[in-house]
């Protein structure tokens, strides 16, 4: 994407200068409007010498790293330094270059006249929409430091959320991984050489014979086996990443054996957690209840509260239409219609996002211990059958003889 260095005159009739990145000079330029600068010359930056030959790739920053950013910011305001200082005193002591790089130019922007907010949007690969809506409504709001708490807190529960998903699932995968190594090794190495201690002609059981078939095959036709393999697992995982594959995975998700409780409970923490930190920032319910939503990462959370939005513009409450979905358990929709009551909806949500958060952790270790004995049973049948069908003629002139 190319670079354009720009000169503009900010809200204090001062000149600032500055570097953004943009398709085209026209959206660079409404951009630098929307964020309450005068252009008076922009133009395409220079390339820097062997730049065709470079690759720059866009790195993300990892949620803990901008929970942490968040809760220091957050610190610095409330000890009264201003924005614009403090950002460039974060800019230099962050560890990751890409948050280090973002935040200098941010700093630039918000001291050439530009709102937090907008200078937020022009990285969208660090700042997700929910985090520049959020930081735009404490801006609005007067309450930015508690803002930006709340968002390091936000931040680090998704974080201890996702981190106990890893480490049901690590496990398992680690076991398959290693399971489908012994697989291949022993049709390389181990069938062969069974092979050669059966007869010619010999007149072997169909188990036998499948094995040596499937070994043959995957001996003398590896660069089209293996490759199938990898093209099937891609695919797969197309599939699944894809708008019409992940929609229909999300219908069946909540009924898998084993993992759909923890699935389930998994996207209403995360709906919950969001959806209070919108709210308590004082977002509009519909608003908050649409991104909560999206941050759920489930395309059926996503179609209940697009479905809740237009009942609650017709004057019906919260509670309501989340119950009548199904996906929702009773207990998140007595919480939410309690909070309706009492006015106390973003401590109800809460409430039920740290219920659930316990409740993925207690699932992930009671997990652990159910899946491993499980996963050696898998391992066992596979290498077991395997043996079995390779000994099977030996036993068979042992019996007969």
């Amino acid at each position: 994407m190319p670079s354009f260095a720009y000169e503009a005159i900010n809200k204090n009739g001062e000149t600032v200068k500055g570097v953004l990145e943009g398709e085209q000079e026209s959206s660079v330029l409404e951009r630098l409007r929307r964020m309450g600068l005068m252009v008076t010359e922009l133009k395409e930056a220079p390339k820097p010498l062997f730049s065709g030959f470079s690759i720059k790739i866009k790195r993300g920053v990892k949620p803990g790293d901008l929970s942490i950013f968040s809760r220091q910011l957050a610190a610095m305001l409330n000890s009264g330094i201003p924005l614009t200082r403090a950002l460039f005193t974060l800019s230099k002591q962050v560890s990751g270059a890409t948050l280090k790089e973002a935040l200098t130019e941010i700093a630039r922007n918000v001291e050439g006249g530009a709102s937090f907010s907008d200078s937020l949007k022009a990285y969208p690969h660090i700042f997700s929409d929910l985090y520049v809506n959020m930081v735009s409504a404490g801006e609005m709001g007067g309450n930015l430091e508690e803002t930006l708490s709340r968002l390091a807190h936000q931040l680090q529960k998704d974080k201890e959320l996702r981190d106990n998903i890893k480490s049901a699932t690590f496990y398992p995968i680690a076991v398959l991984c290693f399971a489908v190594v012994i697989l291949f090794a022993m049709l390389f190495f181990l069938v062969p050489t069974f092979i050669s201690f059966f007869p010619e002609g010999a007149d072997l059981p169909l188990p036998t014979r499948i094995i040596i078939a499937i070994s043959n095959v995957t001996r003398n036709y590896w660069y089209v086996v293996l490759p199938g393999f990898a093209a099937i697992f891609f695919g797969i995982r197309y599939y699944f990443k894809s708008p019409a594959g992940k929609r229909n995975f999300d219908r069946v998700s909540f009924k898998l054996p084993i993992f759909g409780s923890l699935i389930q409970k998994t996207v209403v923490a995360r709906f919950s957690r969001t959806f209070a930190a919108l709210i308590s920032s004082g977002i509009p319910v519909v608003h908050a209840l649409e991104a909560a939503g999206g941050a759920s990462g489930h395309t059926l959370v996503m179609d209940v509260v697009a479905s809740a939005g237009e009942k609650i513009h017709e004057g019906k409450n919260i509670s309501g239409p989340l119950g009548e979905s199904g996906i929702f358990p009773p207990m998140v929709t007595h919480m939410v219609a309690v909070g309706e009551e009492t006015g106390e909806l973003p401590e109800m949500m809460d409430r039920v996002a740290e219920f659930f958060e316990e409740e993925v952790a207690t699932i992930t270790k009671g997990l652990t211990s159910l899946i491993e004995p499980l996963m050696l049973i898998v391992i066992g049948a596979l290498v077991g059958g395997m043996l079995i069908a390779l000994y099977l003629p030996i036993f068979t002139v042992i019996t007969q003889i």
